[in-house]
């Protein structure tokens, strides 16, 4: 099981259009239930594709970016 951070799908949000299912080079999502659906969570590979392409923003990836020389507190 991987412990990377994961798409976070709003099913709110989300209309169903394919967009993120069409672009993921891995295939990890699919569309269920007219909603897009993370399937295969070991395929992502956090490339953002299906956040960027999402019309609603339906889709999120959070993560924490630190600079380098930098300690979070």
């Amino acid at each position: 099981m991987s412990t990377l951070p994961l798409p976070q799908i709003s099913t709110e949000r989300c209309t169903g259009c394919e967009r993120c299912v069409d672009i993921c080079p891995q295939q990890a999502l699919v569309q269920s239930d007219g909603k897009a659906m993370l399937i295969y969570p070991e395929r992502c590979t956090y490339c953002t594709l299906c956040e960027d392409i999402c019309p609603t923003q339906a889709i999120a990836l959070p993560f924490l970016i630190v600079f380098a020389g930098h300690r979070p507190q």
